[in-house]
């Protein structure tokens, strides 16, 4: 399956909330709380995509993959963050990477990443009950730098962060 590789458009913003929220609950629904994905949690991407796309920045990317003229996936960097005060290891950091799970394998997943981060030096957080998104970012040079964190919304889920 072809597809492209672009950045979306304000008016899309509702559209990339609505796959963000789709791959979240592809990836992580036995991870989250049943009421996890409530009407204010899907409002909250909806607001959130709506800011981001209407309110662009020169040090934040955001791509999107698009098959047959439908959003399938989408990447989102910016300036690398630290914990608790710590320099970040990176000055690029991913912030979120989705391709819904039909276009697994399509090479969708690869060209957002390429895209939106080259090959330079970046960081990121990854799930780590995530097996499949983790050999992604270990095949793309990523490396566990032994910080990890708990989001307190979603305790079953450790974020592991590696860094190229």
């Amino acid at each position: 399956m072809a597809f492209t590789i672009r950045e979306p458009l304000a008016a899309e913003a509702s559209a990339i909330a609505d796959i963000h929220v789709a791959t979240w609950k592809e990836a992580y629904s036995e991870l989250l709380p049943e009421d996890y994905f409530s009407e204010e949690y899907v409002a909250g991407r909806h607001r959130m995509w709506q800011h981001v796309l209407t309110h662009p920045r020169d040090d934040v990317v955001v791509h999107e993959a698009e098959a047959d003229g439908e959003i399938v996936g989408f990447a989102w960097a910016g300036p690398g963050e630290g914990v608790d005060a710590e320099e970040p290891p990176r000055d690029r950091l991913l912030y979120a990477i989705y391709v819904l799970a039909v276009h697994y394998g399509t090479g969708a997943g690869q060209a957002l990443l390429d895209d939106t981060l080259g090959d330079g030096p970046a960081m990121l957080w990854v799930a780590k009950e995530n097996p499949r998104a983790t050999a992604f970012y270990l095949r793309n040079g990523f490396r566990f730098d032994g910080v990890e964190q708990v989001d307190p919304h979603a305790p079953l889920i450790t974020d592991a962060r590696m860094v190229r």
